[in-house]
């Protein structure tokens, strides 16, 4: 019985994970063939490139989801470290890509990945791993908060000097949202604050084009043709696409007027194309992924599984969010990818590897711990 438990899979969940990765494949491909016939390589170039990290993540899926736990969380030393030295490679000449002034990404055998998505992995499993371990120590900040902090502090201070604002306050909001449900005091995020605020206005400030991005988003018509052309052409898709869309296919902002119609703004590109009674399907698919994503979390039989299925369901969903409020021009530009949908195959296959991990807690919790070991 114990064993026929363990096979118990979230089948909903499961596909939840292959709807998205479908419909964002299919989205890619019609965002995708004007851009990559630009570049001289062909229509299906950029989507056959993301076939393969999608294969790969697939892959990823299925030995995270019968990974043990208790595996994952004694590799964490090894995991941080690793991460660490992978982080910096981007900003090494010779090894780094730089594109439109970021030192994002590593280059190899013409495929690219960019260390920071694998750091939104890390960072989770390790804060998690954190307040598993100390959960009874949470009201000794000095000794049981400000480690943690520190660790990811530094590795938001690599990704500033890769150029990308945007994630490494993203990775710092969700440690913070992993103490939250992990009843941290709220005196203490009083306390973080009262450092994160200033501080990150002094970086906002040290490059001009951070604030233009600031500066565009309360007034994209200041810089029509340069900082607020993204903008304006997304908001453009979006009325073009009215309530019913122009049909899969058919959008003609991302024949050159929405430049990164294939990744930071794929969205606008679904709004032309399925319109608004599309997207709020999309957006539904969205929140069941969170929903069932939590409701795992939160069934787990253990903590450690518990804030790993929080801080990956929070990671996922609310890069999704973010993504969705920018090409709506309701806040600043982040970079932030779209779950499943933008081209980029370091994001879709820690995307999907996390999904594995949701899916691995899913059959933990219908044994009653399960893969977890103990």
């Amino acid at each position: 019985m114990e064993r026929i438990e363990r096979e118990q899979v979230d089948y909903f969940f499961i596909i939840l994970i292959i709807l998205l990765t479908g419909i964002g494949m299919s989205f890619l491909f019609s965002a995708s063939y004007y851009h990559s016939e630009k570049l001289g390589h062909g229509p299906l170039n950029l989507f056959n490139k993301q076939l393969i990290f999608v294969a790969l993540g697939f892959i990823g899926l299925v030995v995270f989801s019968r990974l043990p736990l208790l595996w994952l969380r004694r590799a964490v030393p090894v995991l941080v470290i690793a991460t660490f030295v992978i982080a910096v490679l981007p900003l090494i000449p010779g090894i780094g890509l730089e594109l439109n002034g970021a030192r994002r990404w590593i280059s190899f055998l013409g495929y690219s990945f960019q260390p920071s998505e694998l750091v939104k992995f890390t960072v989770v499993i390790y804060i998690a791993v954190i307040l598993y371990k100390k959960e009874d120590r949470l009201d000794r900040p000095i000794r049981t908060l400000l480690p943690p902090l520190i660790v990811v502090f530094a590795y938001a201070f690599i990704i500033v000097l890769q150029n990308d604002l945007s994630t490494a306050f993203f990775i710092i909001l969700v440690a913070l949202s992993m103490f939250f449900i992990a009843r941290v005091r709220f005196m203490y995020f009083l306390y973080i604050g009262s450092l994160l605020i200033p501080l990150g206005a002094i970086v906002l400030f040290t490059k001009t084009y951070w604030i233009e991005k600031i500066v565009t988003f309360f007034d994209p018509a200041r810089d029509p043709f340069r900082a607020g052309f993204q903008i304006q052409h997304s908001r453009i898709a979006f009325e073009l696409g009215g309530f019913l869309g122009r049909g899969v296919g058919m959008s003609t902002q991302k024949l050159g007027y929405l430049p990164e119609a294939d990744s930071d703004f794929i969205f606008a590109v679904a709004g032309e194309e399925i319109g608004f009674i599309g997207l709020a399907a999309l957006i539904l698919l969205f929140v069941l992924f969170a929903l069932r994503g939590y409701s795992i979390a939160f069934k787990s039989k253990d903590n450690f599984s518990y804030y790993v299925g929080f801080g990956l369901t929070t990671t996922i969903f609310l890069q999704a969010v973010l993504n969705m409020l920018v090409t709506a021009g309701l806040v600043p530009a982040t970079g932030m990818p779209l779950p499943f949908f933008s081209l980029g195959g370091s994001a879709m296959l820690l995307t999907l590897v996390m999904s594995g991990l949701l899916v691995n807690i899913s059959r933990a919790r219908e044994s009653g711990g399960g893969y977890f070991g103990g």
